[in-house]
Parts: structure tokens; C-alpha cells; sequence
């Protein structure tokens, strides 16, 4: 599109259908991104996330998640594995070598166990019981070995009396979960099985034409997540430092926090068998022929935002180290389509809902990173001596004339980026933006490709601290300048969220938001290449503050975060979800019945809770119950920790307004509410305490 400054009613129009077309994937992160894989759910990559194990340091836990929006009441025939599929998980830790240095290998296999009944579940047997084998290769997959034989995949959740009835499975669906976690003789863990999905997005108001809604909104106008009461189902892994690493060292061998030995490349495939012949028989049909990758994801959001929709089939079926990567998706990453959108002389005015995330245009009264324009490459070579922006360093790589995002979002993207100037914290920084300041990232693996990459070395941050943050690597940067336990000094130090993404990618992450912000220009900011009105006094400038308390709507799962592995939440169940953003008018009525319309929803809450936001005084939550039930409120905190719990005893059938009063010591933010009837989980809300 031709560049200009006022944009036309047509023109505007054209940016927001360009918008749209590349707007789909980037907020339902990797959910049915490319028009092929669209048609294959069960080969979908949806996620990936690795990250140091918060419960065992010593340990990485590494998701693939697969199979996008699954309803938890989507039988007879529900969401599983697909046979004819080999599901990948990559590691590169060597850049000496070419490609993966470790492949998990997972192939499932599905069998009848009662062919004479419609059910899923029925007298402790199950239609379509899924098992896999899982298998390992270190030399890149030229040899594998089994670790896992016969796993167990748990069933879908279909609802209390398939899986906890006698005339069910006559069990708990937590142990259910727990017979299938499988240990390898390595000390791997492994866990494959429907999970409720993690990823968190207000799709309803994102695809009205970017519409960012508000959680303070009321009716339609109240942000919703999109996620909210769906399932995926995910292969966990939970892996020895020491296997991971290249050289196997230990953690504690690790010379710093930051140690660039320590740091891998994740990344997740599904392929299929060239051929499928369909029987005219009804019988499973032949496949034969290579097998062909048809899905693939590294970092979140890459083939939805930065890969154009012609290619994104294309993108899916190549390798993240391949050469032809490089050279054609390559430049992609300089000139962020979405920066269009936060660049009132392009299409800002088309997107409302990004007016706080605008780009440097004249950042320290010299650079000017809008797309096409020069950035840093206005520098001169004697300037960038001694940086990683050198002639002799990674300066013809990271700085183009046309290409001024080259310096920031392609080493997120792309390679990672180095403990190296200008790529540390402004904080002691005297010689500008290029001289040394506070470390406080090193992912640099420096192999060009889409990978999410992981410093090992960096120790996660305690789930229970007031600093954790689902922000991640950007927050760790707003300490690093503003907190006084660490803006004092230079030194390499660690900094709360230090191991959140990009750096990894925790369950937690605000992945949507974080990258909006990265695509604003924050990380320049960080750097100390500051926004436009920054005049020399406090670089936490108003335009600062609009990237930083920007958000994108939902900033939390729907369902609190584990504390132990495999983390994700119990998948929901089939017989009470209550989806937030509703897809019928019968379950926009919470009163009108399930899901399947058969009977009543056990329970619910009927209104939002208020005072919202409260301090002080008591809370008033109003439920409604379908019959008589022992009722229980549980309080969580974003990070999943139980906060307090509220026995509300016997009620009988109708609506009541439970009141709780939140204890002193409980500091202001977003909140959880979980209300179980006689010690089942059957709704959960969201509320805010101010501080």
C-alpha cells in the first residue's frame, strides 16, 4: 500500500480488510492460522511453551499443544489424537551442528473397547481409547529409541458420571491424569492427554475489525476471553537440564544466569503420510508415501502476524533452520505488517483500539522506526564499534537502510537476542543508548530461524512473589529501570520474570499483549532508545505509560495455572462448561439449561460480583443453583495459588448472595473466584481488589 498521510475513507477501508486477513491468527496465537491446516484439527499445532520447572528448578518443562477449540461437550465422537500423525517436539542446543540435536517422537493409536454402545464411557469401558509411543532420537533423527511404550492417554471429561460413577470408569479425572504421567529411564516426564487450553484472547472483540474491548466494560462492551471453556489436547515434557544442554552440564555448572551455553531452540511439528486412499468399505483408510510436515510453530503468533496468507501454507511445511526460510521470511520480520497499525501517517486511524501503541517516529531527536524508514542504520560505523551492531559483529545482519525493525523484532523473532550493546537495560547506561547497561536477556542462539528460545540458565521466578508477572521480559525490564532493589547498578543480576517471554514462554504469559508492545517499540525503549516526547528528564514518559498498562483484554486463563507438572488445567468438562463468550442464545442464557440443552447447569454465578473493583468492607457474589447443593467458594490469585475459601454450607435450590470479606493482607489486582457445589468445580469469575 502506497504511503501517505491522510488516509482516505477507500483506503482506510483496505487496511482494515488487510488487517483482518493477517488479524485471525495473530489473536488465537497458532488456532487454525493457514487455509490447510484449517481442514486438519488434529495435526493444528496450537501452542509451544518451555520454561524452567517452578517446582523442580532442575527441570524444563516443554508443551506442544494440538487440535484448536475443542467443545468439551463435542461428543459421541470427542477431540483425541490422530492416528497417521507423527507429533514432534525439536530441540536445537549446537549450532555447530546443522538442524535438531533432540526430537520427541509421539505416535498414537486408537482401539473400541465396547463396540455395542453409542457411549464414550460405559461399565469401565471406553469407545476410542487412545494410547501412544513415545520415542526419542539425539543425532538429529537418524536413530530413535522408545521411552514410552503403551501410554495412556486419559479420556475427554465428558462429566461425573462417565468418569466417576460406577456405572462410568468409577474414579477422579485428576487420577485419571496421574496414571497417565509416565517416567522414562532418563528421569523425563511425560504426559499426553486433553488439557483445558491456556492460551487467552477476547477473539470476539478482536475480530470486529480490532476491536480491543476493556475488562471494566459492561454487556458487549466487557472484554471476553475467546478461549474461555475450550480443551486442546497437549503433550508435556518435563526434562533434565543436563539432558538438554549440550555439553550435558548441570544447571549449577552454568558460569552466570545468563550462560550461553544454556540456551535451546523449541519448536513443535505435526506431519502425515503422503497418501490417504479412503475404502469403499468403511474401513480406516491406507495411507502410504513420505511423510510430509503439515504443521509447525516456534514462536507464538509468527505464521499468524508476520507470514503473509499466500505463504502460510508454505511456512508450515519447512523446516525453521532451512536456508529458503532465511532468504524469503527474512525481511518480513523488519517491516511488521502490524506496525501499520500503530503509524497515524499509515493506517493508525483504522484501528482505534492500538491508538495507545504508537512507534518511535523521532526517538531522541534522530530515529525514526516506522516501517520503510531508517532506524539505527543512520549510525555511523564509529558509533557502532564495539556493539553488537558492528560492522565486524552482526551489523550487516541487524541494520538496513528500508528496514529499521531488523535491529529489535527479527532477533526476538528470529535468532534471539545477545547479552551484547546496545541489547541491555538503560540503566547505567552513559554513553547513550549503545554503551553497556544492565543485562537482563541472553536467548542468543544463533541459528536464523523461528524458535522459541530458552536460556536455561536463568532461574524462574517464584509463582507466590507479588513480581511475578505475566508481562514477562517486559516487566523484568520496568524493574530494571524504575525498581530501586535494582536500578542502582549495572551488574548481572537477577530480576523477577527474567525467565517469562520472550526468554521461554510460561503458561502464564500474556503473549498478545507482550508482542503488541514489542511490535510498539517497548524493547527499543528499554535499551534507552525512548519514545518521542521523552525531554530529557523521567524516560517513564506519557507515551511510555499508554505501551506499558496497554492490554489487549484478558490478561489470565480462565482456570488457574497447576502447581505441578503437567501444569495446564483439568480439562473441562462436557456436562457444566459455561463458555464466556457465548455461541448460541440458548447458552447466553446461563438459566436455560447445559450445553446439550438436556437438563440444568448445576450452578453458576448470576451476576458479577460488587462492589468491582472492592476494598474493603465485604464482597457480594451472587450464584444461582439449579437444586440443593453444599456450596464452596475458592479464591485464586492469577498465578493459580488458593487465596482463601469461603464454606457457604448447605443452600438450597435459587439464588443467593454470598458475602466474603477479602482479608487485609491480600494486595490489590485481578482475582479468581471458583464455585464448587458439593465439591465440584462448576463456574469461576473474575473480580478486582484494589490496592
Amino acid at each position: 500500500m502506497k504511503r501517505q498521510t491522510l488516509i482516505s475513507l477507500r483506503t482506510a477501508v483496505m487496511a482494515v480488510a488487510t488487517f483482518c486477513l493477517g488479524i485471525a491468527g495473530v489473536f488465537a496465537s497458532s488456532h487454525r492460522e493457514a487455509p490447510l491446516i484449517a481442514n486438519d484439527p488434529l495435526a493444528d499445532n496450537t501452542d509451544v511453551y518451555a520454561f524452567r520447572s517452578p517446582d523442580d528448578p532442575d527441570m524444563v518443562t516443554i508443551i506442544a499443544n494440538y487440535v484448536p477449540f475443542e467443545l468439551p461437550d463435542g461428543g459421541p465422537n470427542y477431540f483425541n489424537f490422530g492416528e497417521n500423525i507423527r507429533y514432534e517436539i525439536h530441540v536445537d542446543n549446537d549450532v555447530t551442528k546443522p538442524g535438531d540435536e533432540i526430537i520427541y517422537r509421539f505416535t498414537f493409536n486408537r482401539s473400541n473397547e465396547d463396540p455395542t454402545t453409542f457411549f464414550n464411557i460405559r461399565l469401565g469401558k471406553q469407545n476410542l481409547k487412545t494410547t501412544y509411543l513415545a520415542e526419542k532420537s539425539v543425532d538429529g533423527g537418524q536413530n530413535f529409541i522408545n521411552i514410552v511404550e503403551n501410554g495412556t492417554v486419559p479420556p475427554p471429561n465428558i462429566g461425573p458420571r462417565s468418569i466417576e460413577s460406577e456405572v462410568g470408569l468409577n474414579t477422579t479425572y485428576d487420577a485419571l491424569v496421574e496414571q497417565a504421567i509416565a517416567t522414562t529411564s532418563e528421569g523425563e516426564k511425560v504426559f499426553c492427554g486433553p488439557r483445558d487450553d491456556p492460551f487467552f484472547v477476547d477473539l470476539g472483540g478482536i475480530f470486529d475489525l480490532g476491536g480491543v474491548r476493556s475488562l471494566d466494560g459492561t454487556g458487549a462492551d466487557r472484554a471476553r476471553d475467546g478461549l474461555a471453556g475450550f480443551n486442546c489436547h497437549s503433550i508435556a515434557l518435563q526434562v533434565p537440564i543436563a539432558n538438554l544442554q549440550k555439553d550435558g552440564k548441570q544447571v549449577s555448572e552454568a558460569t552466570d544466569i545468563l550462560d550461553p551455553d544454556f540456551v535451546i531452540g523449541v519448536w513443535a511439528s505435526a506431519s502425515r503420510p503422503q497418501i490417504r486412499t479412503l475404502r469403499s468399505d468403511g474401513g480406516p483408510p491406507d495411507v502410504s508415501g513420505d511423510w510430509i510436515q503439515v504443521s509447525r510453530l516456534g514462536m507464538p503468533l509468527t505464521n499468524e502476524v508476520i507470514i503473509p496468507l499466500g505463504q502460510k501454507d508454505r511456512w508450515n511445511s519447512i523446516s525453521p533452520q532451512s536456508q529458503d526460510e532465511q532468504l524469503e521470511h527474512l525481511l518480513l520480520f523488519a517491516n511488521p505488517e502490524l506496525a501499520l497499525y500503530m503509524d497515524d501517517s499509515q493506517f493508525g486511524g483504522a484501528v482505534p483500539g492500538f491508538a495507545p501503541l504508537r512507534i518511535q517516529t523521532n526517538s531522541l531527536g534522530r530515529f525514526d522506526f516506522r516501517n520503510g524508514k531508517a532506524g539505527l542504520s543512520v549510525l555511523s560505523p564509529e558509533e557502532r564499534a564495539g556493539t553488537a551492531l558492528a560492522e565486524d559483529t552482526f551489523g550487516p545482519f541487524l541494520l538496513r537502510s528500508d528496514a529499521p525493525r531488523t535491529v529489535d523484532i527479527l532477533p526476538i523473532f528470529f535468532t534471539g537476542v545477545p547479552n551484547i550493546p546496545p541489547y541491555q537495560l538503560a540503566t547505567g547506561k552513559t554513553g547513550g543508548p549503545l554503551s553497556a547497561g544492565k543485562p537482563f536477556i541472553n536467548n542468543f542462539l544463533p541459528t536464523v530461524g523461528d524458535l522459541l528460545r530458552l536460556n536455561m540458565a536463568v532461574p524462574p521466578t517464584d509463582r507466590n512473589s507479588s513480581d511475578f508477572s505475566s508481562l514477562g521480559l517486559v516487566q523484568a525490564a520496568v524493574l530494571g529501570l524504575t525498581d530501586p532493589r535494582f536500578n542502582d547498578n549495572s551488574d548481572l543480576e537477577f530480576i523477577p520474570n527474567m525467565d517469562g517471554f520472550p526468554n521461554g514462554r510460561r503458561l502464564e504469559d500474556d503473549v498478545t499483549r507482550i508482542e503488541l508492545q514489542a511490535v510498539s517499540g517497548v524493547v527499543l525503549a528499554a535499551i534507552g532508545l525512548w519514545y518521542d516526547d521523552f525531554d530529557g528528564s523521567t524516560p517513564v514518559t506519557q507515551d511510555l505509560l499508554d505501551v506499558l498498562t496497554f492490554s489487549a483484554g484478558p490478561e489470565a486463563n480462565d482456570l488457574p495455572i497447576l502447581d505441578r507438572f503437567p501444569y495446564m488445567a483439568t480439562p473441562h468438562s462436557g456436562y457444566g462448561t459455561k463458555r464466556s463468550t457465548p455461541t448460541s442464545l440458548q447458552e447466553d442464557n446461563p438459566h436455560s439449561g447445559s450445553t446439550l440443552g438436556f437438563s440444568p447447569k448445576p450452578g453458576f454465578f448470576s451476576a458479577q460480583s460488587y462492589p468491582n473493583p472492592s476494598r474493603g468492607g465485604a464482597l457480594t457474589i451472587p450464584v444461582h443453583l439449579s437444586g440443593n447443593a453444599d456450596v464452596e467458594l475458592v479464591i485464586y490469585n492469577l498465578q493459580g495459588q488458593r487465596q482463601a475459601t469461603l464454606q457457604a454450607g448447605y443452600r438450597q435450590r435459587g439464588t443467593h448472595n454470598l458475602e466474603w470479606t477479602p482479608g487485609s493482607d491480600l494486595p490489590g489486582g485481578s482475582y479468581i473466584a471458583q464455585l464448587l457445589l458439593d465439591g465440584r468445580a462448576v463456574d469461576s469469575m473474575k473480580f478486582e481488589l484494589l490496592p
